[in-house]
């Protein structure tokens, strides 16, 4: 995320997850920062899984981020080991741009919550658990239609 020349103040962005079984996860992570599409918890995970049939291997993702104004791309998403489960079970999805100002030397998390009447995401202070930006919320299903899995 940093470019190699960059020598400012810098703070930490991890993306999180609920493993709710073996082969299926909420997954909460941060898919572009200023524009720009960055590794995450989803697509870590699919790599690290792939060939092992219905067994997941969830993936732990951080990156260090400017300590300066920053706009993110954040997703709250059911993931399955295995895209043919995904095809046949429910996908929930919420996203949206957050704008803060991290402060330096600090952890952030990509938080959320999945469920058939309300979805949310949101970034919040590792350490005190204290919202960053603004939540992006769905009340109501978020459940993504077959050709949108």
């Amino acid at each position: 995320m940093l470019p190699d020349n960059y020598a400012g103040p810098t703070a930490v962005l991890k993306d999180s997850a609920d493993m709710l079984s073996m082969s299926k996860a909420d997954m909460y992570y941060a898919a572009n920062i200023n524009a720009v599409d960055v590794d995450n918890v989803r697509f870590a995970t699919r790599r690290a899984s792939e060939g092992r049939g219905a067994l997941m291997l969830l993936q732990k993702v951080e990156r260090r981020i400017p300590a300066t104004p920053v706009k993110v791309e954040i997703v709250a998403r059911t993931a399955y080991a295995m895209p043919i489960m995904a095809m046949t079970g429910t996908v929930y999805q919420v996203k949206g741009k957050v704008e803060f100002t991290p402060e330096r030397d600090k952890s952030y998390v990509v938080r959320g919550k999945l469920g058939p009447s309300y979805s949310a995401v949101w970034i919040e202070e590792e350490a005190g658990g204290t919202m960053v930006g603004e939540k992006i919320e769905v009340n109501g299903s978020a459940e993504l239609g077959f050709l949108d899995k």
